[in-house]
């Protein structure tokens, strides 16, 4: 008669009993197993044993020192354990390792209890503080998700070994230094860092005892998606430290009545991760092998105005998708709908590239140092940094060139400029009819009306008389790379620009005529705090009169006092001076605004990575233009810097609003408005008086 097989109901206790039974197998083998991994096997685990330093980040530093991110392999800063509390150890131990000064690197009593609590049904590991270490610093030797007896086996000999020719202190720092605690942190100084915003050094109790938590699953507790379940196994841990006598139970219950409190931004001091990039990238082509680790990356980035970009533009795309008639998915939306993990879902799951993106570029106008960079919504599902690598039309916020090439050419501010239509022959014998945004025409308009009120026509013909190659030029001049098409539709914004070159160029009319380059590094120092890199601000160089920039600047005033972006003035306070121009293609496909303060220039861009029509109507000034606003009035930017004053060779003449004419002493001052004109270039009554023969009106001329 057969004997029958022994057979359970209880799955638990039968992957129990599986469970004892590998353990019981290592238990056995293990003192045999060691003499047999000595001798000829040895080199099997020669370097398993070994302490090697592991990879380490590059740090990246806002220009006030904060941290803004890193760069590397693993994201790691390792520190020495005689620089932790004794707190910090000690939560590890009693949680992964309690006897970790009295064993070899194989805990005998630890593998009984744990077989012991495998045939009650709860299986659990018995690796110690030494075999994670091995595990962790030699994946390829020794691969931990293998559960074999053969893996088991090594992993023991090599913890051994390792503690023959290490002390357990060196052992400990190792594996602080070592582990991984979720989103690429690695080691206790980046877990610290990045969960609570502060060095290891000045971890409390209770957030030792969250780290400690974290490592037995980075998923499963992580404070930052799961506060409940990190927070019950802090209080374990807190348990047993006081239960092993490294905190009394005073302190325990003090640190498991404290509430669970992460840093925000991951630590961050503002999310740049598109600036982080491209400083990534530069610093690799100067030849600093940064992913290597140990460098100190100091940037030009300004924290407050970081944030306020970010926060801006998250909330304008956010408006833009609630508003009535909006058609396309819905970022907010994203995750409705979707079944995961059928194919139905799948297809229900839009694409991020059918979602609304955006970005923003900041800097210095005298400088070039870029202040602020967002590359899009959402790095993690769409990291392509729109601000630095988008090509996209500029629409009508190419026209300041336009304007800017007509100052030069002695037109001024106040000539009279007919918005009508136009039926111009182009070489492919086709007729190209530039329209207006509201489908009308306003007949004769001064400049300074014409592009604070954005009419397309009055751009082309200034086009068609100065040269497109002329304006071509003066646009590369200031800092635009991107070729721009012989066709008079270029001046009007035809031609593909880089946002972040079409901001360096605004800043050659922030100050004044000069071009700069952009810059994101200072300067990079080694592990010893030697600079190995400096990036010096490449000097301005003068590429437009001051007096043309200046004029130029002045007329951009009105777009935002009276014109497409009055949106940006019912924001940012009265006593701020800002100048700027809206951009819309005619597609309502790309919306812009770029503007500028006394102390910054800035642009938004807002568009779908794969072009198509953002709402119908969608513009400049009712869609970009008040996320630049929030921006600034939230950075509280332009209270500083150089005022706007007319350099030399500038008049300021007061005209009539209504028929541009030299205003009368008696006017109103509602009537009447100051404009600007280069040296011999004024109203020929004014030069007139110059030469002392209107005396009496001299009050018309400041």
């Amino acid at each position: 008669m057969r004997t029958p097989r022994f057979r359970t109901r209880n799955p638990l206790l039968t992957a129990g009993l599986h469970w004892a039974g590998g353990i019981l197998a290592c238990l056995l083998a293990v003192p045999h197993a060691l003499p047999a991994q000595q001798g000829a096997a040895r080199t099997d685990t020669t370097e398993a044993w070994q302490i090697l330093r592991p990879p380490q980040a590059s740090m990246v530093l806002a220009r006030d020192g904060s941290l803004i991110g890193e760069v590397g392999t693993e994201f790691r800063t390792s520190v020495s354990l005689g620089s932790l509390p004794k707190h910090v150890p000690q939560a590890f131990i009693a949680i992964e390792d309690q006897r970790f000064y009295q064993h070899d690197g194989v805990d005998l009593i630890g593998i009984a209890g744990a077989l012991r609590d495998a045939v009650r049904g709860n299986p659990r590991g018995a690796s110690t503080i030494t075999q994670q270490l091995v595990g962790n610093m030699h994946p390829e030797l020794v691969d931990r998700s293998d559960r074999s007896l053969g893996r088991k086996l090594r992993e023991q000999a090599a913890a051994r070994e390792m503690e023959r020719h290490y002390t357990k202190d060196q052992i400990l720092e190792a594996y602080l230094n070592q582990i991984h605690f979720g989103h690429r942190w690695y080691g206790i100084e980046s877990a610290a860092r990045h969960y609570f915003g502060k060095a290891a050094s000045r971890l409390t109790i209770a957030e030792a005892a969250i780290l400690a938590a974290v490592i037995n699953g980075p998923a499963i507790f992580d404070p930052v998606s799961r506060p409940d379940r990190a927070k019950e196994r802090r209080d374990l841990v807190l348990s047993l430290m006081a239960g092993q006598g490294y905190i009394t139970k005073e302190q325990a219950t003090a640190a498991q009545g404290e509430p669970l409190e992460v840093a925000p931004d991951a630590g961050h001091s503002a999310p740049s991760p598109w600036f982080v990039d491209v400083v990534r990238v530069q610093a690799e082509r100067a030849g600093i092998a940064v992913r290597d680790g140990g460098f100190t990356i100091h940037t030009t980035l300004d924290p407050a105005l970081q944030r306020a970009a970010t926060l801006a533009l998250v909330d304008g795309l956010n408006d833009i998708e609630a508003a009535p008639g909006y058609a396309h998915p819905v970022w907010a939306k994203r995750t409705q709908g979707a079944r995961r993990g059928t194919a139905a879902g799948a297809r229900a799951r839009p694409n991020p590239a059918d979602y609304l993106q955006g970005a923003v570029v900041a800097m210095d106008p005298f400088t070039g140092d870029v202040r602020a960079l967002v590359g899009g919504r959402d790095y993690v599902t769409a990291p392509f940094n729109r601000a630095v690598d988008g090509k996209r039309q500029p629409g009508s916020a190419f026209k300041v060139f336009v304007y800017a090439a007509a100052v030069a050419d002695s037109l001024t501010p106040a000539t009279m400029v007919a918005d009508t239509a136009l039926a111009i022959p182009l070489p492919n014998r086709s007729i190209y009819r530039p329209q207006n945004s509201d489908g009308d025409f306003l007949g004769p308009l001064t400049l300074r009306t014409a592009l604070a009120r954005s009419r397309n026509p009055v751009a082309v013909q200034m086009g068609l008389r100065l040269g497109m190659d002329t304006i071509s030029a003066l646009a590369h001049r200031m800092g635009i790379d991107s070729d721009i098409a012989p066709y008079p539709s270029s001046a009007i914004g035809a031609s593909v620009v880089q946002p972040l070159d079409l901001v360096a160029a605004y800043a050659t009319l922030g100050n004044l005529g000069a071009r700069v380059e952009p810059r994101f590094i200072t300067h990079i120092e080694d592990a010893s705090g030697q600079t190995v890199w400096q990036n010096p601000i490449v000097t301005p160089q003068p590429v437009l009169d001051p007096g043309v920039a200046f004029i130029v600047r002045d007329m951009m005033r009105d777009v935002v006092e009276r014109g497409t972006a009055t949106s940006v003035r019912r924001a940012v306070p009265g006593e701020v001076p800002v100048a700027g121009k809206t951009g819309t293609t005619n597609d309502n496909s790309d919306v812009w605004f770029v503007g500028m303060t006394p102390d910054l220039v800035a642009g938004v861009w807002i568009g779908f990575d794969r072009p198509k029509m953002i709402t119908p109507g969608a513009a400049g000034g009712s869609l970009a233009a008040p996320i630049w606003a929030q921006m600034v009035a939230q950075a509280g930017v332009g209270h500083g810097g150089v005022p706007w004053t007319a350099p030399a060779g500038v008049l300021a003449v007061d005209l009539d609003r209504v028929t541009g004419r030299l205003a009368d002493p008696d006017l109103p001052p509602q009537e009447r408005y100051t404009e600007y004109f280069l040296g011999g270039t004024e109203p020929l009554p004014v030069r007139l008086d110059s030469w002392g023969v209107f005396r009496g009106r001299r009050s018309a001329i400041r």
